[in-house]
């Protein structure tokens, strides 16, 4: 931070705090010395990772062996997931990325498929033992309190439960407002590093324009199926994008998501997002994080429309399914003619994870009024494999069950699966199929389901 920001923001900290602070402000390098080998190590996830604090740490690598390292998806350079790295750390992933995947299905890094509404408490009933957590916050308040900022979600937990918190403080953070703050009582070692946060940017760089027309005409299935007052689930990508941008000609409707982007803005500013009719937190946007770019984070800074929680409460499915007309919207790699989803792996190899996606299905499927969705395109991007498929691939694994699934959605339409046979579920899946598709589905489904 430049000297008059530091004045600026230590001026508004009383004197006794103040001097608190001060005892514990050191270098990032002294700071991860107290991390020791076999300890474990949790990372503050998404656009908050504490990059310098990781940069210090993997500089003491020949000093460490056996550190294991966990958290959700990363935004940004990993580098103690590199090749050569095994030694001295072992990441254990709850939602793999970009910057994971590789190592997870390399074995330099493992997966632990959990639903993401359960991983807090992993570390609340100390199934995972936390020595060190590694966190990015906002500067502290006139109280001493310092905001988790763009991710609370399972983070909060891990720290709370902590034997050491090392905090990177931050001037580009933004001070969100919920249950997201930390006193600086509660903190160890502080380093001060005013480095920009990572951003995740909406638009996809490898979208065609056939693509985007896909994506296009699932949003406006999905738009057709929200009622005013709904309460959406919307999170990152070509989808959701696409849904926001058939929704305004809809009135009063919430948030109650994991996660959330740039995306939403437009719609608050226009009242379409008014959160007026919601059940639950009437008027405010609640989630667990943000993965957007600067515009969001200012948008959400000391903004009280919008509360931040832990997953464990945001994602909770009774908390969920408070919300009347719990409009939730998931993704998936594929999903075979009985319904079932897989959406954290291509065969053996695993791709992401388990995420909220059940989370949300349930919390969706007993709200009043809620709809569960799963949206993908009919195929993969080159148009050569089908997503609706006879069986799911050998390895895949199943997130999302037959029993849970209610709507599918595609370019081609909407599968209302609730209640139905196999065989109503696998004509419903054929018809929202790519055409090119549909004559060997329909022969597997007469040969296996007797249609």
């Amino acid at each position: 931070m430049t000297a008059a920001d530091e004045i600026a923001y230590k001026k508004a900290i009383p004197t006794n705090l103040l001097k608190i602070y001060n005892s514990k402000v050191v270098t990032s390098d002294i700071a991860v010395q107290s991390i020791k080998s076999g300890d474990n190590v949790v990372v503050q996830p998404g656009c908050a990772i504490p990059h310098e604090l990781v940069r210090a740490l993997v500089r003491r690598k020949d000093e460490l062996t056996d550190v294991t390292i966990y958290h959700i998806l990363v935004v940004g350079p990993l580098p103690y997931v590199e090749p050569g790295m095994e030694k001295h750390f072992k990441h254990k992933a709850f939602f793999i990325g970009g910057n994971t995947r590789k190592a997870v299905n390399e074995g330099r890094a493992e997966f632990i498929p959990i639903f993401l509404s359960e991983v807090p408490l992993l570390f609340k009933n100390n199934i995972i033992q936390t020595d060190v957590a590694l966190l990015q916050l906002s500067p502290p308040d006139e109280h001493g309190f310092c905001s988790y900022g763009v991710d609370v979600g399972t983070i909060k937990a891990a720290a709370e439960k902590a034997k050491v918190i090392i905090a990177q403080i931050n001037q580009n953070m933004p001070r969100t407002l919920g249950d997201s703050f930390i006193h600086i009582n509660k903190i160890h070692h502080i380093v001060e590093c005013d480095e920009e946060l990572e951003e995740l940017p909406q638009i996809d760089p490898d979208a065609t324009p056939e693509m985007l027309e896909v994506f296009d005409r699932i949003g406006k299935y999905i738009a057709d199926m929200v009622e005013d007052g709904s309460t959406l689930q919307m999170g990152i990508g070509a989808i959701p994008d696409s849904v926001m941008k058939y929704l305004t000609d809809k009135k009063d409707l919430g948030i109650h998501t994991e996660m959330f982007s740039d995306g939403i803005i437009e719609l608050v500013e226009r009242g379409i997002i008014s959160g007026e009719k919601k059940t639950l937190h009437p008027g405010k946007i609640i989630a667990g994080f943000v993965l957007g770019t600067r515009k969001v984070y200012d948008f959400i800074d000391n903004n009280p429309i919008i509360e931040f929680h832990p997953q464990e409460y945001v994602n909770d499915p009774l908390i969920i399914a408070k919300n009347n007309k719990m409009i939730a919207i998931n993704s998936a790699i594929e999903v075979d003619l009985t319904g079932q989803v897989c959406s954290d792996s291509i065969g053996t190899k695993f791709y992401s994870g388990i995420g909220g996606q059940v989370d949300f299905i349930r919390g969706a499927a007993r709200s009043e009024g809620g709809k569960p969705i799963i949206a993908l395109p009919s195929t993969t991007k080159d148009g050569k494999i089908s997503k609706i498929v006879p069986m799911l691939k050998q390895g895949a694994g199943v997130v999302t069950s037959r029993g849970d699934v209610h709507y599918v959605v595609t370019e081609y339409g909407v599968a209302h699966l609730f209640g139905k046979t196999i065989q109503e579920r696998a004509k419903a899946l054929i018809e929202i199929s790519h055409p090119k598709f549909r004559d060997e589905l329909l022969k597997y489904s007469k040969e296996v389901f007797n249609i």
